[in-house]
């Protein structure tokens, strides 16, 4: 894969349109003919190393944002599409899904969002007996998906909202700063046992954080309310610019960026990057050094991707107990199953029994990508005997040649094949012959069935 030739005819288009440059001033720039040029934007051939110097070196430009993993991950989504069973003839192959993610982008867009409808619709069929005589009952689009969409489709970064929850922290004690700035927008914050994390009382002026909540969390939904009554010009044009489909997905929307400034301020951006540099990634001590918690720290690790300053590409996911992905994130070229859990080789599912333990774990993907991941159980606790205890585990990790960056890969031999676990995205769209956690076939491989001998499944996938 560290061979692979880069296609970015999409990307280098959009650079030359931003400047204003013709095909044959922009190629006169970057030493190459215009046929070259236009042979490289319309993907038929790959992007030189002579174009990406000429890129860093006539305009400054990021060349790191040539190869941004948005078309991996619309690869994998589209593959998991075609998963449906509703596609019932043969799925296109891998290299025409490269080719629609690379040259026509939003068209892949359009058919995931399609599909999205199509599910949407179908579910909501299912129950519409259920539904039918009840006062309001109506077929609406869900906003949830759209909105995380929205998110990983950003690289969860969000450059307008990240820097200015860094101007907002500057220097010093941004949680100070932050209860400094609510009461000068005369509202006064206390404390108080209560089930709710945070409730807002305009009328009142008070802003009530629960008790019960860790401090790192008291220190979140303090800074999100001052962003939701400082930042709202702010969120407005970014929500503008996303064009949501429903007043509720633009709501959620705007919560997000509420949640993004508090974390961007409880972690801001350069003081972050460094100490996470500094400490080797150690979450611990980032948590600590901060005041966050190790689920805030290892989420923010995944967004630090500001174009000149970028930090260990990381992925990020969230699970509950059932393995259902609740938060998720890449930045790296491995990807996430839309629909249903993760795979359940990954340490992520194994962290519930260690609670409180570091769990690594090196992993390989079905296109050879070496990975080193770390696992935590995150729970967190209702505050009482009686309140129920949410159940997490988090995942964290990155491709193994970034690991000697990382404190977690201390005493693990990374040059080991046998070290490496076969990991996947989703069974359907995984390729592996021989898993023995497989719940059911690969979309793009035949079965042999033999009544006669039967192994750990009960068909085998043919080469």
């Amino acid at each position: 894969m560290a061979n692979q030739k880069l296609y970015a005819g999409v990307k280098l288009r959009d650079i030359r349109t931003g400047l204003s440059l013709t095909q044959k001033a922009f190629a006169e720039k970057l030493g190459v003919s215009l046929p070259y040029l236009n042979q490289m934007e319309n993907n038929h051939r790959p992007v030189s190393t002579g174009v990406v110097l000429a890129l860093a070196s006539e305009f400054g430009f990021d060349v790191t944002e040539l190869s941004t993993g948005e078309a991996e991950r619309v690869i994998t989504d589209m593959r998991e599409a075609l998963a449906d069973p509703v596609f019932t003839d043969d799925p296109p192959p891998l290299a025409d899904l490269r080719l629609a993610a690379s040259n026509a982008p939003a068209l892949a867009r359009a058919f995931l969002h399609l599909h999205r409808s199509y599910r949407q619709a179908h579910e909501r069929l299912a129950s519409f007996d259920e539904a039918l005589g009840r006062d309001g009952a109506r077929l609406q689009h869900s906003p949830w998906e759209e909105v995380r969409d929205f998110f990983h489709y950003c690289d969860n970064y969000i450059d307008a909202v990240d820097r200015a929850a860094e101007h907002f922290a500057g220097p010093g004690d941004a949680v100070a700063r932050a209860h400094a700035a609510l009461a000068r927008h005369g509202v006064e914050t206390r404390t108080q046992d209560t089930d709710l994390l945070r409730a807002y009382d305009s009328a009142a002026g008070t802003l009530t954080l629960s008790a019960r909540a860790a401090p790192a969390t008291r220190a979140f939904q303090l800074l999100h309310q001052l962003a939701v009554l400082t930042q709202d010009d702010l969120f407005e044009a970014t929500l503008d610019l996303a064009r949501f489909q429903s007043d509720e997905a633009r709501q959620i929307a705007k919560l997000g960026l509420a949640n993004y400034f508090a974390g961007a301020a409880l972690l801001p951006y350069t003081a972050f990057l460094k100490a996470a540099q500094d400490t080797r990634h150690d979450l611990e001590m980032l948590s600590d050094r901060f005041g966050a918690s190790i689920e805030q720290v290892a989420h923010r690790l995944s967004t630090l991707q500001r174009p000149g300053a970028k930090g260990v590409p990381f992925f990020f996911v969230r699970v509950d107990q059932a393995g259902t992905i609740t938060k998720r994130h890449s930045a790296t070229q491995l990807q996430f199953a839309r629909f249903g859990g993760a795979c359940p080789l990954w340490n992520v599912h194994r962290a519930f029994e260690t609670p409180g333990r570091f769990l690594r774990q090196l992993a390989q993907t079905p296109d050879g990508l070496r990975y080193l991941s770390v696992a935590r159980d995150v729970s967190k606790p209702g505050g009482s005997f009686t309140a129920p205890t949410r159940r997490f585990a988090i995942g964290l990790g990155c491709e193994v040649k970034h690991a000697p960056a990382l404190v977690y890969a201390d005493t693990l031999d990374l040059t080991a094949s046998a070290a490496f676990e076969p990991i996947g995205i989703s069974c359907r769209i995984c390729e592996r012959q021989n898993c023995h956690q497989r719940s059911v076939p690969p979309l793009e491989r035949r079965l042999t069935i033999d009544p006669d001998r039967r192994g750990t499944l009960p068909y085998s996938v043919d080469r």
